[in-house]
């Protein structure tokens, strides 16, 4: 079972079994005095460990909707839920505590290092001198590619790709249950991106957690994901099962099967913005 359009009488159900639940949604910005609907009437269930790749055009709502999952904005009608726990801005703290986010820009702070920066989180909930969790630091560090001589550099230091590397790292020092990414490497060139991409597959793989990834790059959503789902106009407009087996490697992007999946989600997000 993954994500899915539930009917109106499997709802109740789909939404109790799903580990993230989105059930009609509706969400409008105000500009000027106009109203703008951003997510229209949107419903989506991803399944406990899951990685579902959010793919569609800039102005969508794929990032609109990641910041709802997060209880960063609460929407105009409809529910969000954890486990069946409701998401908004006052969320209790055991609840936000459970999610961590991915910004396109790695937003490290300047004057500290990479060591400091991945320890933020947990220097904001008191735990930082606690050796379990300066250990769990030094083995995020390493599964990212950092060696010991890069803990105690500054950003200014570091390439774009490090910068990441850094930024997912920090991401994860609270051993979240759900990682959200928006577009974290949009602007990479195309070789960084694919190992950072295995990186996220080694990362899902350790620690068992749910991402919710957004992207534009179909190639991206297929390779990373259990499960895509196109959105169009505030809604989720398809979702699609990737039919290619873990764990995937490099060399699964030259394959036919990938290039004929390939043409299968090209033709969805055809559909979907005709």
């Amino acid at each position: 079972m993954g994500i899915s359009l539930p009917t109106e009488n499997d709802r109740a159900n789909e939404s109790a079994a799903a580990f993230i639940s989105c059930s009609n949604v509706v969400l409008d910005f105000q500009s000027r005095g106009v109203s703008q609907r951003v997510l229209s009437d949107l419903s989506l269930r991803v399944m406990s460990g899951q990685i579902v790749s959010l793919l569609g055009p800039s102005g969508c709502g794929k990032s609109t909707l990641l910041r709802g999952i997060a209880g960063l904005i609460d929407a105009d009608s409809g529910r969000t839920e954890i486990r069946g726990q409701p998401i908004s801005k006052t969320m209790p703290n055991a609840t936000r505590d459970e999610i961590s986010f991915v910004f396109q820009e790695p937003a490290l702070l300047p004057w500290r290092t990479v060591w400091h920066n991945v320890m933020l989180p947990l220097e904001i909930r008191g735990l930082s001198k606690l050796k379990d969790k300066q250990d769990t630091i030094e083995h995020l560090l390493q599964v990212v590619g950092f060696k010991s001589s890069d803990w105690h550099k500054l950003p200014s230091q570091l390439s774009g790709g490090m910068k990441m590397r850094a930024s997912i790292a920090r991401a994860m020092s609270t051993n979240p249950k759900i990682l959200l990414l928006d577009e974290p490497f949009a602007a990479l060139d195309d070789m960084l991106r694919s190992k950072l991409n295995d990186l996220l597959l080694a990362i899902s793989k350790e620690q068992k957690c749910t991402m919710l990834f957004v992207t534009h790059n179909i190639a991206e959503a297929i390779y990373l994901s259990d499960e895509i789902a196109v959105m169009s106009h505030g809604r989720i407009a398809e979702c699609l099962k990737v039919p290619i087996p873990f764990p995937r490697e490099s060399k699964m992007r030259s394959s036919s099967e990938f290039a004929a999946y390939y043409g299968v989600v090209s033709e969805a997000l055809s559909r979907c913005h005709s």
